[in-house]
């Protein structure tokens, strides 16, 4: 059973510092969080930083940033699929 469904939406996000930002902010994650490819997987793979808890990240609007930054959101959601302490979904509407 799933504790805990947290959304990132990416309304409005145009770059990948737009998106570490709204990762940053949504996710709530901590303020070491360095903002890059390596740092966001780091994150999404420990689970000190999500309370033991099961998470399932829900990724809305995202096709705008996909069709604007295709080459950054091929990394995205290699990083996404990657994630060990969390699930993450990409909602379709």
């Amino acid at each position: 059973m799933t504790d805990r469904v947290v959304t990132l939406d990416l309304v409005g996000v145009g770059d990948k510092a737009a998106l570490m930002d709204r990762c940053a902010r949504d996710l709530r994650l901590p303020d070491y969080f360095g903002r890059n490819w390596d740092a966001l997987s780091d994150v999404l793979s420990d689970p000190g930083v999500w309370s033991g808890d099961e998470i399932v990240v829900v990724v809305r609007n995202w096709e705008p940033y996909a069709e604007a930054r295709p080459d950054e959101w091929g990394i995205a959601r290699e990083v996404f699929a990657g994630a060990s302490a969390v699930t993450v979904a990409l909602a379709l509407r």
